[in-house]
């Protein structure tokens, strides 16, 4: 019954913008920590950003801090990251996950109580 949807992705040039959205469903949102991981074309899954329940706390991985902004709108159930400065190696599957056991458990995705089937952004140079 839980079901996360990314939405938001597609083609922007090296050094723009973009957001990609997440819609959770079938869980109060509001007892999660959300966040974003990626996967590029042969590679891993990795970590992007979380956001604490509540939206007071964040962490960034180190390639897109600076660039990248997440929130959350927990009436709305959704999830957002805000992209800017884009560069081609950003080019990745994002997908939206939802941990109950808080935002350090980030570092470990095995550990997310759920995930969304991610949405494709790509860059171009």
């Amino acid at each position: 019954q839980v079901q996360l949807v990314e939405s938001g992705g597609g083609l922007v040039q090296a050094g723009g913008s973009l957001s990609v959205s997440c819609l959770a469903s079938g869980l109060n949102v509001s007892k999660y920590a959300m966040g974003w991981f990626r996967q590029a074309p042969g590679k891993e899954r990795e970590f992007v950003a979380a956001i604490s329940w509540n939206g007071g706390t964040t962490y960034y991985e180190d390639a897109v801090r600076g660039r990248f902004t997440i929130s959350r709108d927990n009436a709305k159930n959704m999830v957002y990251l805000q992209m800017d400065s884009l560069k081609p190696e950003d080019t990745a599957v994002y997908y939206c996950s939802a941990s109950l056991a808080g935002m350090g458990y980030f570092l470990y995705p095995d550990s997310m109580d759920a995930w969304g089937q991610g949405t494709l952004v790509t860059v171009s140079s």
